[in-house]
């Protein structure tokens, strides 16, 4: 779908690869730019994995790299470098879309200002994702994930209680950062074909975290009621969350009164108790409902529980881990994990895109995905491509 499109990606660490990997998905040719000593997420492990290099030895791959930059070409440059600065002038000439997450005022001081880049190229999509926006009293602020999830508040309303801020279990303020950068860079390109003119597109890790509040956003702007964190409750529906069993626990989603009319018979409860009658009854007294519930669910295990509760239409599910998550078929037939022929590694398995095209089992019009590249592995083969592009200008 994205095809006919050129990304300079010069982003490092998680926000900015996840976005130029998402357009990859969709079929851009995603050209990221590299330091030589390459992208910080090259050295973030253990755990590394060994494969074959060109030279002698072993070639360590850092599984944190190989989760956010499939489908693109690696090139190296030494940007504060003439050579560096030529390269980058030049696939910045013929590119679509050019994505960066460098400090505000960096760019600048390279030579590479955004007026300047679109005097190199009006046409240029750029993309700014920053930690707390490109101004601002904040602006300078080096962006780093859990220090945005922090302050961004959802640290405050995520863990057992107020008392225990928790992070979540992946970088969110990156990967949000990551997914409004791109849908910003597809909004900016489809408004391109209508002005023939790019324009820069900005985000933040802060603006992702605040970005999905979401109804607990509004519980406070518009209600006064702060939240706080409530462990795995809902805090606006009862019941919904975890509950214990005899053996392991179960999620529960009792979402709307026609579910808990469904549900109430299965654990002795009458649908019309008058504690628990209606969604507010049973959110003020969810711990002594919360209570009842275990003590029913005590008697069997979670896999009993899941049947009962699936034959009588009640939405639940058990708490996977990883390994039960990518050994499951319906993950499996969703696309969500690929097989990708590694230049070092031989072919490995890593998580697909979120994205299914029609009956396409991979999003975009790639037949089959790319795996990520090693450090530079298309040096020679991106300076040929901008020397017969450069060629072609020339003889037009």
């Amino acid at each position: 779908m994205l095809s006919d499109v050129v990304v300079v990606d010069l982003t490092r660490a998680l926000a900015g690869p996840h976005a130029a990997m998402m357009l990859g998905d969709l079929g851009a040719d995603v050209i990221k730019v590299e330091s030589p000593t390459g992208d910080d997420t090259r050295q973030w492990g253990p755990p590394f994995v060994s494969g074959h290099s060109d030279g002698d030895g072993d070639a360590q791959e850092s599984t944190y790299f190989l989760s956010c930059n499939r489908n693109k070409r690696s090139v190296t440059a030494d940007l504060k470098s003439d050579e560096g600065r030529d390269l980058l002038t030049r696939l910045v000439r013929n590119a679509d879309v050019l994505i960066e997450n460098f400090r505000p005022g960096v760019l600048d001081r390279l030579g590479f200002s955004y007026a300047r880049l679109h005097e190199l190229n009006p046409r240029l999509v750029i993309c700014q994702i920053t930690g707390f926006g490109h101004d601002g009293p904040e602006a300078t602020r080096a962006g780093y994930d859990q220090i945005a999830q922090g302050e961004g508040g959802l640290m405050s309303m995520t863990g057992p209680d107020p008392e225990h801020p928790t992070k979540v279990g992946v970088p969110i303020a990156d990967l949000l950062a990551g997914m409004n950068a791109a849908y910003g860079i597809v909004a900016a390109l489809h408004e391109r074909n209508s002005t023939g003119v790019g324009r820069v597109v900005r985000t933040s890790l802060l603006a992702g975290i605040v970005g999905v509040h979401a109804f607990q956003g509004t519980r406070w702007t518009v209600a006064g009621e702060l939240p706080r964190a409530a462990g795995n409750h809902h805090p606006s529906i009862s019941p919904y969350g975890l509950f214990r069993t005899a053996d392991a626990p179960v999620q529960l989603s009792v979402g709307s009164e026609g579910l808990w009319a469904r549900f109430a018979p299965l654990v002795g409860i009458d649908v019309a108790d008058p504690d628990y009658a209606t969604n507010p009854l049973r959110v003020a007294n969810r711990e002594a409902l919360t209570a009842r519930i275990e003590e029913v669910f005590a008697d069997a295990g979670a896999e009993t529980w899941l049947a009962r509760l699936a034959e009588a239409g009640v939405p639940a599910g058990k708490v996977r881990s990883l390994d039960d998550v990518y050994s499951w078929d319906q993950t499996r037939s969703q696309g969500l994990l690929v097989d990708v022929d590694h230049s070092s590694l031989g072919t490995i398995s890593i998580p697909g895109p979120a994205l299914r095209l029609d009956d396409l089992p991979y999003a975009g019009a790639r037949p089959t995905p790319g795996a990520p590249p090693r450090l530079g592995q298309h040096n020679d083969e991106v300076r040929a491509w901008l020397d017969a592009v450069d060629a072609g200008s020339s003889s037009d």
